[in-house]
């Protein structure tokens, strides 16, 4: 989720409730934040004056010595900074606090105030970063002159040189240029590699460098097909960076305007694609359904315009569908299949997530953090998300999994899905259908070669178990219900577990929180049918023929 400050990918974090996804456009607005009395004094730039800045820490916070990052308790910097600081051994701490974006947050203020004291204590900051992480130099910390804190450095360093004319300012510039150079460092196909190129685009186009520029220019090009495909869809797997991606792609490009490049139409129209795919890909409350390393509280803030399509398919390994572009209440449900795990994935095929009646009701595991703990580990697992598993079989990671058929019609949309992650064949088959006076959606989960097949399903921690007997489990908040019916070669199915909190009745709702959930897991059974039935405890259901009927909506047994 990245919020206003263009955080790198190990810094989602923050204590916001609604989290902004992403910066708006680049913009120069020149004239709305400086006072009269100093406009004649600094000259404003286009280095400094972008959206570049981060949130937190504030400017006073800076000149104070104490700054808040990725939302953990503020750390005292002191008058002399120990470069070597990690108060809190959390990597996107590390990585922010030397991306030096806040000290840039200084420069900023020096342009619009006119007041020495700001660039003064900038140069002071920077200069004394310089010395103490010399890059190669023994005491340095590795991950400081890794890919995105260079990349993501140098724009602070940029702002800083157009008020400061030091060879030390300069040449630490030539350092990161060379180091946003060196292709065995960059990150192709990656918003990585795409904050790179804007790195280097920036120190060429800042000291004339055309070889710089051009090595940015042609392997952004490259880069952008492999991130973001034909239909718009992200290759990440996690649809919330597809809203830093467009931001990014936005600044890409007026640096290479600034810069007397011309931008190739490919690259304009990958980004303009992008916002139809963030928009199938925001739920109807104005949150992204958190896929892969997509924190649930992540808002995009940003206009897409409303798609053509209610149901859309993505090559790239999504479902999305809704009953409605402009009503809260509209129901909502994510599918997953598509290449093996990369990236900021999970191990989440076949997997569903369903909004109804204004309301989350299954949801993922979610994303925490990009620590190395079990818990991160665990919500990459097939464990923290709504699929199915092959019972004695071993699960085989980063499995692709293919969409073999679908039917989408205005009320009614159902997909097959199938795989071999567990070594034979586990095919999943989804419907879903709303009317004006109802919502429901079934799944039917199989396995060949005879094997056994159990499915887990994840509920919004506000839901909690009200009753469960006979293959029907309740849950509720307040007077809401839903009801979770299976079913197994037309019969009743019992034995179902319900877990809240232990090993797997947990999610995610925010970066580095966990909240306790109700998990529903089946018992093991050749064929397990799973119907949702969201706002009744008593949906009327019976199966013959080949049909099933719940509450007078009648459907195919084996949904499609």
């Amino acid at each position: 989720m990245f919020r206003p400050d263009c955080r790198p990918d190990h810094a989602p974090g923050g204590p916001a409730v609604r989290r902004l996804a992403i910066p708006l456009a680049l913009t120069l607005a020149l004239g709305a934040l400086v006072s009269p009395a100093h406009a004649d004094k600094v000259a404003r730039t286009a280095e400094c004056q972008g959206d570049w800045l981060p949130g937190t820490p504030t400017v006073s916070d800076v000149m104070s010595g104490e700054i808040s990052l990725v939302g953990l308790p503020p750390y005292k910097l002191g008058k002399k900074i120990d470069w070597d600081a990690s108060p809190y051994k959390n990597r996107s701490w590390e990585y922010v606090f030397q991306s030096l974006r806040w000290m840039g947050a200084l420069v900023v203020e020096y342009e619009n105030t006119g007041e020495e004291r700001y660039l003064d204590r900038a140069t002071e900051i920077t200069k004394d970063w310089v010395e103490h992480n010399k890059y190669g130099a023994r005491g340095t910390q590795p991950y400081v002159w890794t890919d995105h804190p260079v990349s993501l450095r140098t724009q602070p360093l940029l702002c800083l040189s157009r008020h400061v004319n030091a060879s030390w300012l300069k040449d630490s510039l030539a350092v990161h240029a060379k180091l946003l150079s060196d292709p065995k460092l960059y990150k192709k196909g990656h918003n990585h590699g795409i904050d790179q190129d804007i790195a280097l685009m920036g120190i060429g186009c800042r000291y004339g460098r055309k070889d710089w520029q051009s090595l940015a220019a042609s392997r952004l090009i490259s880069t952008v097909k492999l991130d973001v495909d034909s239909q718009g869809a992200l290759m990440e797997q996690a649809p919330r960076y597809a809203v830093y991606v467009h931001g990014r792609l936005q600044v890409a490009m007026a640096n290479m305007k600034a810069c007397d490049r011309k931008v190739p139409a490919e690259i304009a129209k990958r980004t303009d694609a992008l916002k139809d795919f963030i928009a199938h890909a925001t739920m109807p409350n104005g949150y992204m359904v958190p896929i892969g390393d997509g924190s649930a509280d992540t808002e995009p803030q940003m206009e897409t315009g409303t798609p053509k399509q209610k149901v859309k398919v993505y090559n790239a390994g999504y479902v999305f569908g809704r009953t409605s572009f402009d009503d809260a209440e509209s129901a909502y449900y994510s599918i997953r299949f598509g290449p093996g795990m990369k990236f900021h994935g999970h191990e989440d095929h076949l997997g569903v997530t369903y909004y109804a009646q204004g309301r989350d009701i299954l949801v993922d595991g979610g994303f925490h953090s990009y620590e190395k703990s079990s818990y991160r580990y665990w919500t990459l697992s097939p464990e923290a998300h709504n699929v199915p598993t092959v019972v004695g079989q071993k699960f085989r990671p980063r499995t692709a999994s293919k969409l073999v058929k679908s039917r989408v019609g205005d009320d009614r949309q159902s997909f097959r899905l199938t795989d071999q992650a567990y070594g034979v064949s586990r095919t999943r088959s989804v419907m879903v259908d709303h009317g004006d006076d109802h919502d429901l959606m079934a799944v039917l989960d199989t396995a060949s070669g005879g094997k056994k097949i159990s499915n887990i399903w994840r509920f919004h921690p506000d839901l909690k178990l009200v009753s469960k007997d006979g293959g029907k489990v309740v849950l509720g908040d307040g007077k809401f219900r839903v009801t979770l019916l299976q079913l197994t070669s037309c019969d009743r199915i019992g034995g179902q577990k319900v877990e809240r909190g232990g090993k797997l009745g947990w999610v995610s709702p925010a970066y580095l929180a966990k909240k306790q959930a109700n998990v529903v897991v089946s018992p093991a059974a050749e064929s397990l049918l799973t119907v949702i039935v969201p706002g009744t405890d008593s949906p009327k259901v019976s199966c013959s023929g080949g049909k099933v009927t719940v509450d007078g909506v009648s459907f195919p047994a084996g949904v499609i």
